[in-house]
């Protein structure tokens, strides 16, 4: 029944070899690793608005004035951040982002600091993408029917979590193929409502939303405040959250089809141009028409219900739920790389190996379920409020751009140097000479252009570090302090799993291990009576350590043992009864005490605890039965020199 259902929700199981055939073409990749960025562009305005209604609502009415300058002044960083990823994404066709270039060019705790940056900023995405897909939801129920709906946020949340869940699981290409018509219908839809709208605003001049006070809506965490340098920061850096998601197409670069470096650089090229464009036509438009945060509708509701009216007032509806299904499918680009970041953490040995397993799908099962279940958790914990998680949100994506950047300076700093060594004459090594003209090649490529690559990251790294110097300084009162702190115990707990392994590895070694000799060897059967399971153990007993075979009874019923001497002496067959007195009648204890006195006997001796089971016939039968084996399994576990094993009765239906 469970393999059906596995079958039925997942799909049919594919062959490792098919892996190639679910590479991702540049307009599926968008969908599938841009949808993030581009859906930034439903609220980063609205999070700058959030900042400025501060002073709004302190008696300044320019105080919305400064939302285009500030969404200028992020576009600048995202242009120079887009240009320094292609420069990434060349230099590292295998993908891994900022923990591989991080790790490679300034050392593992780098590398980390950027992973854990990273896996808690993927977890932010998803919460947060998909809290506010619900608020768009919710919005277009305003005045409705179904405004029932804004008191449900919790469980439409985790409904759609799911959702998206279950459609990565089922594969790559198939959730690419999936998603590519709700992101490519949110592009138009919302170009369309850009282009419209400003043209509107100069056919129907005067035409501006009407402020409400008693519904105007705050930042979270501030309290009214007059214009100053520090708010103007804090708006600067809501509004960053426009920039999270343009790592994601560096990270997943092994999901495109061949050439895959020149066809994620077009794709990533693609996504900054459409991010750029959005962003700032939002801005403007929020400007021109004077629009303000609102408690229960969002800033592009407010857009659409102004401009859309009469014949137009359908597009109204096409733009929420073209809206809301990009802002939950954003959560996907996470789903994409999150598994895929904790499948090179596990290869490297600083996460549980089971993130590195690929399931039915081809896909890192284990990353998408593990990935699912913290964003749930984290949309419980802040009720589905997008505000109250976008203080937490950017720090850690901002901080893996830094690292990034800076890794990318020291990369090109490194290739300069190989350049300059390369010019001087060598001798000729013919064995090796194949393999050294190809490293030769692309060091000589790397080190023609390295000044000018040097001073792109650079300039990256200096840009992204000043952003995020200001989003812990404006943001760390009102909840970034939980991310600041969550990632040195990521970066410890890496570390602690890390040492696990080594550990383990050191200890696994053949280096000084004797070859294999023979061992002294005892088994033990303990017994609860004579049946046919008891026999058919015995027989097994007999076979791995014929002559040194014990048969072990607890005496819970002095009449009971009478009765077993008595019947074992037809059954036996040769093999020693112990009887141990168990006044307390605890049955785990006296045999877990025997095996220890046994094994004082002989350090080397190896006893194998024989367990005979009887399987009943329906899986419910088990719970009208003792769970004795499962408890002398569990108190066996850890006891070295103890091997547990168990010979299983099958009973019919």
């Amino acid at each position: 029944m469970a393999y059906t259902l596995k079958r039925l929700l997942v799909g049919k199981a594919k062959k490792t070899a098919q892996a190639i055939h679910e590479r991702l073409s540049k307009k599926t990749g968008l969908a599938v690793f841009a949808s993030d960025a581009l859906s930034s562009t439903a609220y980063a305005t609205e999070e700058i608005l959030l900042v400025l209604a501060v002073a709004y609502a302190a008696g300044q009415a320019n105080g919305f004035n400064y939302v285009v300058p500030i969404t200028f002044a992020i576009t600048i960083v995202l242009i120079i951040v887009a240009i320094s990823y292609r420069q990434t994404i060349f230099a590292y066709p295998s993908g891994g982002g900022a923990y591989i270039v991080a790790k490679e060019n300034l050392g593992t705790t780098a590398g980390l600091v950027a992973a854990a940056a990273l896996l808690v900023d993927y977890v932010l995405t998803v919460s947060v993408s998909i809290s506010a897909g619900v608020a768009a939801i919710t919005s277009a129920a305003q005045g409705t029917r179904w405004e029932w709906l804004d008191n449900h946020r919790v469980f439409l949340c985790l409904m759609l979590i799911g959702l998206i869940a279950l459609a990565n699981l089922r594969g790559v290409r198939e959730s690419g193929a999936l998603f590519a018509g709700p992101t490519y219908s949110f592009l138009i839809s919302f170009l369309f409502m850009v282009g419209y709208g400003i043209l509107y605003y100069f056919l129907h001049p005067g035409i501006v939303a009407q402020p409400s006070p008693e519904h105007l809506k705050l930042a979270e965490g501030y309290h009214i405040q007059t214009l100053s340098m520090f708010l103007l920061l804090g708006a600067f850096a809501n509004g960053c959250v426009a920039l999270t998601g343009i790592e994601a197409i560096s990270n997943g670069i092994p999901a495109f089809k061949q050439p895959e470096s020149k066809n994620a650089a077009k794709t990533l090229t693609w996504m900054a141009a459409l991010l750029a464009t959005m962003f700032i036509g939002t801005s403007v438009m929020s400007y021109l028409y004077h629009v303000q945060p609102h408690d229960n509708e969002t800033v592009i509701s407010q857009f659409a219900r102004l401009i859309f009216t009469g014949r137009m007032g359908w597009f109204y509806y096409v733009i929420q739920a073209t809206t809301a299904l990009i802002l939950i499918l954003a959560a996907n680009t996470s789903f994409a790389d999150f598994p895929r970041l904790a499948s090179l953490l596990a290869r490297d040995r600083f996460v549980p190996r089971q993130f590195a397993t690929r399931g039915d799908k081809l896909v890192f099962s284990n990353g998408i379920i593990i990935l699912a279940i913290f964003a749930g958790v984290l949309v419980v914990a802040f009720g589905g409020d997008t505000s109250r998680l976008i203080p937490l949100y950017a720090v850690g994506v901002f901080l893996s751009f830094t690292l990034s950047q800076l890794g990318m300076v020291r990369h090109w700093l490194k290739a300069g140097r190989a350049g300059e060594k390369l010019k001087v004459p060598s001798g000729s090594n013919k064995a090796g000479e194949s393999s050294r003209n190809i490293s030769e090649t692309i060091i000589r490529k790397e080190a023609a252009h390295w000044k000018k690559s040097i001073v792109v990251n650079g300039l990256g790294a200096i840009a992204t570090a000043i952003v995020l110097t200001v989003l812990v300084l404006t943001k760390f009162i009102h909840g970034a302090w939980i991310v600041v702190v969550l990632i040195p115990l990521l970066v410890a707990l890496f570390r602690t799993i890390h040492r696990h392994y080594v550990d383990v590895a050191t200890q696994l070694t053949t280096e000084g291990f004797q070859k294999l000799r023979p061992i002294h060897h005892e088994v033990i059967v303990p017994i609860s009576g004579i049946h046919r399971g008891v026999l058919k153990a015995l027989e097994y007993a007999k076979a791995i350590a014929p002559g040194h075979v014990t048969a072990l009874y607890i005496n819970l019923d002095e009449e009971a043992t009478q009765k077993l001497r008595t019947k074992w002496s037809e059954w036996g067959e040769g093999v020693e009864l112990i009887v141990i007195a168990s006044p307390y009648r605890s049955l785990v204890g006296p045999l877990v005490r025997y095996v220890d006195r046994r094994l004082s006997l002989n350090s080397d001796k190896i006893i194998t605890i024989v367990l005979p089971e009887f399987i009943p016939g329906k899986w419910w039968h088990h719970l009208l039965h003792n769970q004795t084996s499962l408890l002398l399994k569990g108190a066996l576990l850890f006891k070295p020199n103890v091997v547990v094993t168990s010979v299983p009765y099958h009973l019919k239906h």
